[in-house]
């Protein structure tokens, strides 16, 4: 497997796993559940940048979908979970940084997509490289009260580049 296949994986188990903690007392304005998804994928991206996998996967759903074009679909939270794991282990210096998010909550308050474009900085050989990609989450508010993702969608704007 090519050192950016594996980064792709560990992108898409990442950020696949961007689920917001809700208690019984969900807020009810959309404004306030956008910003606890937002501040979810906050924590997870820290996890990501601290090579803390449990930070990084905390809020998989466990049938989740995670599509990146140039691979196979992950099915599952321990799919995600492996593949993080694994770009861990190849990629040292990896490190994500969101550009710019938003979240749109559907009426029924029961669900909501979350969107971002983040830079993907990495290292190889010594040489450091940089792309920006886009990331589009399924959120669901599950029957427990907590908000997971169970799907999501990576796509690249451009190849890596040297920096």
């Amino acid at each position: 497997m090519t050192f950016k296949l594996y980064l792709s994986i560990a992108m898409a188990a990442s950020l696949s796993h961007l689920p917001t903690q809700a208690a019984a007392t969900t807020p009810k304005s959309q404004a306030a559940v956008a910003s606890m998804i937002e501040a979810d994928v906050g924590e997870i991206i820290a996890g990501i940048n601290s090579r803390n996998i449990d930070e990084a996967t905390k809020f998989d759903a466990p049938d989740l979908i995670s599509m990146e074009s140039m691979r196979e679909p992950s099915i599952g939270a321990k799919a995600d979970r492996d593949g993080l794991s694994m770009a861990f282990k190849y990629a040292p210096g990896w490190h994500l940084t969101m550009i710019d998010e938003s979240v749109d909550i559907a009426k029924a308050g029961d669900m909501a997509i979350y969107r971002g474009t983040y830079a993907e900085d990495s290292m190889r050989g010594g040489v450091p490289y940089t792309h920006k990609g886009n990331y589009i989450a399924g959120f669901r508010h599950d029957a427990d009260g907590t908000w997971r993702v169970h799907w999501s969608v990576i796509a690249w704007q451009s190849p890596s580049q040297k920096k």
